[in-house]
């Protein structure tokens, strides 16, 4: 249950609800994430690994129940999450997603700990227009399941696709 009071349910479930106490700034919140899901240029299983990572530090119940629409057609199981979750080690992950993996954790923990050697393999892997591309997605996703850990909303019954 929610940390805070919920308005009038809007029927889309707590993990939306919470934030309709401010439907000025849900509407911004809900536009980012639009923006993240149907505008990013990184391939599917790169921006997942970004994902999944944050949504483990930041412990949000709904980040860890949502999936990638089309999950066969990316090759996207339970072994890739298993995969993300051990990135470092793993050998099931391909060097750029290892990379979104790293770069997410860093953002999340400590973005002081990317120095110029992290930025030169980043850089190798990718280009100014796809790093920009992870930054945004990442600042989504660990702003927003930050919020949502920080409410306590668990994951809605039905689970999220996107």
């Amino acid at each position: 249950m929610a940390r805070i009071s919920l308005p009038d349910p809007s029927g889309r479930g707590e993990h939306v609800d919470w934030s309709l106490h401010r439907p000025e700034m849900a509407q911004g919140m809900g536009q980012l994430a639009a923006a993240v899901y149907g505008h990013s240029r990184l391939p599917v299983r790169e921006r997942e690994a970004a994902r999944w990572t944050i949504a483990l530090i930041n412990h949000c119940e709904v980040c860890q129940d949502t999936r990638v629409a089309d999950a066969d057609a990316h090759q996207i199981d339970d072994t890739f999450y298993g995969a993300v979750a051990a990135w470092a080690t793993s050998a099931g992950l391909s060097v750029r997603e290892q990379l979104a993996a790293e770069f997410a954790q860093r953002f999340a923990l400590d973005h002081q700990a990317m120095d110029d050697a992290f930025w030169d393999r980043l850089r190798d892997a990718y280009g100014d227009d796809e790093v920009a591309d992870l930054i945004i997605c990442c600042g989504m996703f660990l702003g927003m399941g930050r919020a949502m850990a920080v409410v306590g909303v668990p994951a809605p019954p039905q689970r999220i696709v996107l």
